[in-house]
């Protein structure tokens, strides 16, 4: 199943050996599967980057407890952004943690799936929605010595990246398991987190490039817009410290097609950022500029993201899956701080930020001259050979 970024999901699909998820039909919550008692169950709602971020943690904690994990979390990318993880068996997806329980039929579900569940580990890597979730997992009947809660560690050092700080959290054991989780030093661990890629994906996003005719040259990305971006509109657009001036934008993408004459530069985003896209597009007189909003699901992203030669992002959720899957990156920060949230490569392709604290905390206080010195320290990566 391919969702947009900005759509909204009526249904699950499976996650490799996931089971599909009983949050969204009136199904009981599914059998606990043989050997699985053990599964850690983690909950985390955040935006794309945040779950990009978290899958270190869910490769540790399946190996220490010898079962894939459960997440629960919310978001319509939810499915098709960890689709073939094999340290996730399901996903459990709330419509709506901010809903008072007695509207939210999935919170329902939520509360009857985790009462049936064995006992089990429970990592909660969530501290906004901290006082519902504590709420929720007490009326499952889950024992308060089953959970660890990251708002009980110390919290993320000034130079501490959330990966590390999340493998720390996943070193821990919740009481009532000490003697049963393995040791943490026995780990492989995954300093960088990881996506996958189908060969279903791979077919369709040859499909598409020959019908966009970008099948025979060298692709670069640019994604210039954030969640806030089609939150709040062009109004909003003025008080998003992420937002870059559409003539700046331009003018990266001018000097790119003329370094790079032999590729095709690509304008990624949702569909609601159709129209900040199509000005840059407008505001750039080399005809090689192309949008994909209307027709990016976020499946197809990551198989573009796989065979890019390079991306130049704003601080966003796609800028982390583009690391993942090995893109060289030119990233650039408003007021969150690289040395937190920088995206990792597992690869060692390049990642390099711009502005953000202590330099700026406006993406606007970063310069054209800026990105095209980092775009000339950056390697662009060799073209991939996709399915035809």
């Amino acid at each position: 199943m391919c969702v947009a970024w900005g759509s909204h999901a009526h249904e699950v699909s499976n996650l490799g050996h996931a089971s599909v998820s009983p949050l969204f039909d009136n199904r009981t919550a599914n059998a606990p599967v043989a050997g699985d008692a053990l599964a850690p169950l983690v909950i985390r709602f955040g935006a794309i980057g945040d779950l990009v971020l978290l899958t270190p943690l869910l490769h540790t904690l399946h190996q220490r407890y010898g079962c894939p994990c459960r997440l629960v979390g919310s978001g319509a990318w939810m499915e098709p952004l960890l689709e073939g993880n094999p340290d996730i068996q399901s996903l459990w997806r709330l419509r709506s943690r901010r809903t008072p329980y007695a509207l939210e039929p999935t919170q329902w579900r939520l509360v009857a799936a985790l009462h049936a569940l064995p006992p089990c580990p429970v990592y909660v890597c969530d501290e906004h929605a901290l006082d519902k979730v504590r709420w929720l997992l007490a009326r499952a009947g889950i024992a308060p010595d089953r959970c660890l809660y990251v708002s009980d560690m110390p919290r993320l050092a000034g130079d501490e990246h959330w990966v590390d700080y999340w493998l720390q959290f996943g070193d821990c054991t919740p009481p009532a398991f000490d003697s049963k989780a393995m040791s943490a030093r026995s780990i492989d661990r995954w300093l960088a987190p990881r996506l996958f890629v189908r060969d279903a994906d791979r077919a369709d996003l040859a499909q598409w490039l020959r019908e966009r005719g970008l099948q025979d040259k060298p692709l670069i990305l640019l994604q210039p817009g954030n969640k806030r971006t089609f939150k709040r509109g062009r109004l909003g657009r003025l008080g998003d410290e992420k937002a870059w001036p559409i003539g700046r934008w331009a003018a990266v993408a001018s000097a790119i097609a003329q370094y790079r004459p032999d590729a095709h530069l690509v304008l990624c985003g949702a569909p609601v950022e159709t129209r900040l896209l199509r000005d840059i597009q407008f505001a750039v007189t080399e005809d090689v500029v192309h949008v994909a909003a209307q027709d990016l699901p976020l499946r197809r992203l990551l198989a573009l993201l796989e065979i890019a030669e390079a991306m130049v992002s704003v601080d966003t959720g796609p800028a982390h899956i583009a690391a993942a899957l090995g893109c060289p990156l030119i990233v650039l920060y408003g007021d969150a701080s690289p040395a937190h949230w920088l995206p990792r490569s597992p690869s060692g392709s390049a990642v390099l930020a711009l502005g953000g604290p202590p330099v700026s905390n406006r993406v606007s206080a970063i310069s054209v001259d800026e990105v095209l010195a980092a775009w000339q320290r950056i390697t662009p990566r060799t073209s991939i050979a996709i399915a035809r």
